[in-house]
């Protein structure tokens, strides 16, 4: 057997399920409008009387405006947000059995070559140099279509990973809309671990009552 041979076996897909994000949503929706009472104008016509008539707030910007938008900011904690999220809960649940799958295969892939090299090693001495060669030729062979098949599964891992993100992510951008334009916020806030906001008041964190209204809105889209 020759010494210098050298099988070097990657034998592990390491299946990464932490989700990395970064929310952003900002949103400067327009207040309902307040129910103003009618104005009453006075007017004198062609004779000298006097008249009056009533006028409703939406007949003219002359007597009244249009409410304000508001100036309620609130942020969530994005950490929080996702992990409480029954969306994210049950698509990484779906994500984690895909890999225990893909691990799996590539456990198959690792043990077929391995198998492979034991047998070469006992049969090995026994062999003439030219069966050797051939061993060590097709031993290598094995060994470049097991580094491809897991680069391939990695790849799978990947993007089914950054699909079920996006979708997630997705689904949460539109509720937070939703949600902000409902209740009259001017702006919300992500307050991730990356410190995109370095200090808000507790009162500010909104993210138990969006959280509870992203799970209701989850759940009852399943029914």
């Amino acid at each position: 057997m020759k010494n210098s041979l050298q099988l070097a076996i990657n034998a592990v897909l390491v299946i990464a399920v932490a989700v990395l994000f970064y929310l952003h949503f900002a949103n400067k929706p327009a207040a309902a409008p307040t129910r103003k009472a009618p104005a009453v104008v006075a007017s004198t016509d062609s004779s000298g009387a006097v008249t009056e008539a009533t006028v409703e707030p939406e007949e003219t910007d002359a007597l009244t405006t249009a409410a304000a938008d508001t100036d309620k900011v609130a942020y969530v904690e994005s950490g929080k947000l996702l992990d409480g999220y029954k969306g994210m809960q049950d698509a990484r649940k779906s994500f984690e059995a895909k890999a225990r799958g893909w691990e799996a295969q590539n456990q198959k892939l690792v043990q077929s070559f391995q198998t492979a090299v034991q047998q070469y090693q006992k049969q090995g001495e026994s062999m003439t140099a030219e069966q050797r060669a051939a061993t060590e030729q097709k031993l290598g062979a094995q060994q470049q279509q097991v580094a491809q098949s897991q680069q391939k599964l990695q790849q799978q891992a990947q993007q089914e990973e950054a699909k079920m993100t996006e979708n997630v992510l997705g689904r949460l951008n539109k509720q937070l809309e939703k949600y902000g334009k409902a209740n009259g916020y001017r702006l919300i806030l992500i307050a991730a671990p990356s410190g995109t906001i370095a200090y808000g008041r507790k009162d500010l964190d909104i993210t138990p009552q969006v959280l509870k209204y992203l799970n209701a809105e989850y759940a009852g889209s399943k029914k």
